[in-house]
């Protein structure tokens, strides 16, 4: 690794039957192998999972149990595809899922798989990083950098969408460990990203809820945004009562 417009990167993106990596099994995956300045391949395919895909899934990348229906299974297409990952930087859009995905299914059909110990760049974190996108989902971000749509929910479409997005993301960065040494530490989020008080500022939630959400199993940056908030929050009290001479009384 070195300068990011010199890195080979694999873009990647898999629609699934749900969003439990134990559980939901693969329907498609598509991936782009390339560099800043051009594409170096491609792979995609539709998958068999051999369970139902829920309708809640179904009704966000449209494909159904028909379209899959006699199309190769997850063991048959895993060793092509980790061969066309080899050993590139990893991109995605809340890749960690994606890894987690494929991850589980190598081990499950014991298939050799190092992507769980590969360097990866997360879109989404990139997205945070960055800021000035008033939210931060695939579709938002190509709205916000001016990218031509191409028809969101299908794997591929969203993995030609998602290179650009990061080319976008990545300009601020000369070389791509700058990118990941950033990455190592948590983001900082204006806004709840999620649940019943998603947009909002975190100084106008209930202190009730941030407790609550403190001891969840969110990702880091949230974590750290919602238990900064609460130190902000003890600080400032502890502060008004060392002022306050009679808060005692």
């Amino acid at each position: 690794m070195g300068l990011i417009n010199k890195d080979t990167f694999v873009c990647l993106d898999c629609e699934t039957t749900g969003l439990e990596a134990d559980k939901d099994r693969i329907i498609e995956i598509a991936a782009i192998r390339f560099t800043m300045e051009e594409t170096l391949g491609a792979f995609e395919t539709l998958i068999d999972p051999e369970i139902p895909i829920s309708e809640t899934s179904m009704a966000i990348h449209h494909i159904t149990d028909q379209m899959v229906s006699g199309k190769p299974k997850i063991a048959d297409i895993l060793p092509d595809l980790l061969k066309f990952i080899g050993k590139s930087i990893l991109i995605g859009h809340g890749i960690g899922l994606d890894i987690a995905f494929i991850a589980n299914a190598a081990k499950k059909h014991q298939i050799p798989c190092s992507l769980g110990s590969q360097p990866f760049l997360d879109t989404l974190r990139m997205a945070r990083l960055y800021g000035e996108s008033p939210t931060n989902s695939l579709e938002k971000l190509r709205e916000h950098f001016n990218i031509q749509p191409e028809g969101a929910h299908r794997a591929m479409n969203d993995v030609v969408v998602n290179i650009e997005v990061f080319k976008y993301l990545a300009t601020r960065y000369k070389m791509t460990e700058q990118l990941q040494e950033r990455l190592k530490h948590p983001i900082s989020l204006k806004k709840m990203p999620l649940g019943k008080h998603k947009g909002r500022l975190f100084s106008e939630i209930p202190l009730e809820y941030l407790i609550w959400a403190a001891n969840k199993d969110f990702d880091q940056d949230l974590l750290f945004s919602i238990r900064s908030e609460l130190k902000k929050r003890k600080q400032g009290n502890q502060f008004k009562q060392a002022s306050n001479p009679f808060s005692s009384l």
